[in-house]
């Protein structure tokens, strides 16, 4: 077969298990990077805030999240939180009772599902889950530097007319922020979505997953991962694209140096 036939939409072709598997990675990519941006605006937070406290704990996160590997975060977040909930058992048994303990994992008594042992979570969430919280170590730090840029006169500005802290933030603060953010989110975006190949380590069927697949199936490792590497670059070209036409909007009317 040739390399038009191997990645066709013929009866034979992979054509629409790599598009599903292209489709996996996007929106596994999107679950992650979205978490990361609601985690690092509260890390960021938690850095600019006066707590001593917040400020340690915010560092010593961005500070292990960014300094151990990725799969070992997502092997970490796969084993650990089913070995947490096969200790932790809290479920509805068949005739309506509730049960709630602290168990062994050989002692856990079939449930309402009969569940014993090793429980599972679904593979997308765990993948969503562990990209999500090393991405949000990676936007803390471009939050933070954001916020840095932005011109303490417009915010005593505002405090001197009587504004809100929330009204500041909507109108002066997060506008700005976002749009000096916009060049660090998407080197992160870029980041994350090269990091969403490492999820196929606990099964889930993105484009590398895919093309190990295939490539047994069909002996031809060469011609998936040369289209696997095609894929993503496509992914980043569009991405990067749309990024660039996000910042020259929000910058609109603001000189730069």
């Amino acid at each position: 077969m040739t390399i038009f036939e191997l990645i066709g939409f013929g009866p034979n072709g992979w054509g629409l298990a790599m598009l599903l598997a292209t489709a996996m990675t996007i929106a596994l990519a999107l679950c992650g990077f979205s978490i990361g941006c609601v985690i690092g605006v509260a890390v960021a937070r938690a850095k600019l805030s006066k707590s001593r406290l917040a400020v340690v704990m915010a560092d010593f996160y961005t500070t292990v999240l960014r300094g151990v590997p990725d799969l070992l975060v997502i092997y970490l977040f796969y084993f650990g939180l089913s070995q947490f909930l096969s200790g932790t058992v809290t479920f509805w048994c068949a005739d309506g009772g509730f049960l709630l303990g602290l168990l062994q994992p050989s002692a856990i008594t079939p449930g309402l599902c009969g569940s014993r042992g090793f429980i599972e979570l679904p593979r997308f969430l765990i993948g969503s889950l562990a990209l999500g919280v090393v991405s949000g170590a990676y936007q803390a730090e471009v939050f933070r530097g954001a916020y840095g840029v932005l011109s303490r006169g417009q915010i005593e500005a505002a405090k001197a007319v009587g504004m809100s802290p929330f009204l500041m933030f909507r109108r002066i603060i997060a506008p700005q922020v976002l749009g000096y953010a916009i060049p660090g989110l998407a080197n992160v975006w870029q980041l994350t979505l090269k990091e969403s190949a490492l999820v196929s380590v606990i099964g889930l069927v993105e484009i590398l997953r895919q093309s190990q697949i295939a490539a047994n199936s069909t002996f031809k490792p060469f011609y998936f991962y040369v289209v696997a590497g095609s894929l993503y670059l496509a992914i980043t070209a569009v991405s990067t694209y749309g990024f660039s036409r996000v910042e020259q909007h929000s910058l609109r009317g603001i000189r730069r140096a």
